[in-house]
């Protein structure tokens, strides 16, 4: 699908100089002089490098639709993590690496949404959410839960995250998968 230059919008995901890119951020521009333009800047989403491009509202970029399809995390093998189909129940092997420091939330049975371009996965989308417990932290000092500093918890997974004083040992707490942050204590 064909769109004009100045349409595209952070999320999008353009083929362009032969590969194909995701919108990050994206600036109108209009200068003194001449004509408007966005300034965008693209992700590569198979090797994960950056790039800045200017479009004018007269150029036309190819957008491209992913196929989106619900799986389910099995297991991890070595360094691959086995996912398994929600409808058509075959399983895919996808690199941990892949999902960098977000491979550490994956729990058994854990639903995600993986993107895909023509059979090959591209993303794989978490849950925003994910309850953890904190496996190590530092004792809360009396007083100390006045003021609006955080220190830092090293979850289950291994993932350090700061947390507000009150939260101690043993607590589960809920944490931003994209944000690798706290939110707030689970039920």
């Amino acid at each position: 699908m064909k769109m004009n230059g100045n349409e595209i919008r952070p999320g999008n995901v353009i083929q362009h100089k032969g590969g194909l890119w995701v919108a990050v951020k994206t600036q109108h521009v209009k200068p003194g002089k001449g004509g408007a333009f966005a300034q965008v800047e693209l992700k590569n989403l198979i090797d994960g490098t950056k790039l800045n491009e200017r479009f004018r509202s007269s150029q036309t970029v190819e957008r491209v639709r992913l196929e989106q399809s619900d799986y389910q995390f099995l297991y991890k093998e070595g360094d691959m993590l086995v996912f398994m189909n929600l409808e058509s129940y075959e399983q895919i092997e996808i690199a941990e690496d892949f999902l960098d420091d977000r491979a550490a939330f994956l729990q058994d049975g854990m639903q995600v949404k993986v993107e895909s371009h023509e059979g090959k996965p591209i993303a794989i989308s978490l849950p925003d959410q994910v309850a953890l417990e904190v496996s190590e932290t530092e004792p809360v000092v009396k007083g100390q839960t006045a003021t609006s500093s955080y220190k830092p918890a090293i979850l289950e997974n291994g993932i350090r995250v700061m947390v507000p004083p009150f939260v101690g040992h043993g607590e589960k707490i809920i944490v931003d998968t994209n944000e690798l942050t706290y939110v707030r204590r689970a039920e």
